[in-house]
């Protein structure tokens, strides 16, 4: 069984456990943006699949825009 573990307040994080967030969140903003500026952009006909799907993938984090430039991109 596994136990629970209450969640972390920001003020029990430490200063490198913040800065560490604080930079992982603005990694994946980043990506993500990227992400859906490119298929903003791209015409249809140069993504893999629909752009719909592809749109609401790169919401998964990190993982998603990475699939996206890897996978969901005609070259």
């Amino acid at each position: 069984m596994a136990k629970n573990h209450p969640r972390k307040k920001w003020s029990d994080l430490t200063t490198g456990q913040r800065i560490a967030l604080i930079v992982a969140a603005t990694l994946e903003l980043t990506l993500a943006a990227s992400a859906w500026r490119d298929l903003a952009r791209r015409p249809a006909a140069r993504v893999r699949g629909p752009k719909g799907l592809w749109g609401a993938i790169i919401a998964v984090n990190f993982v998603g825009p990475v699939a996206y430039f890897i996978a969901g991109r005609v070259r």
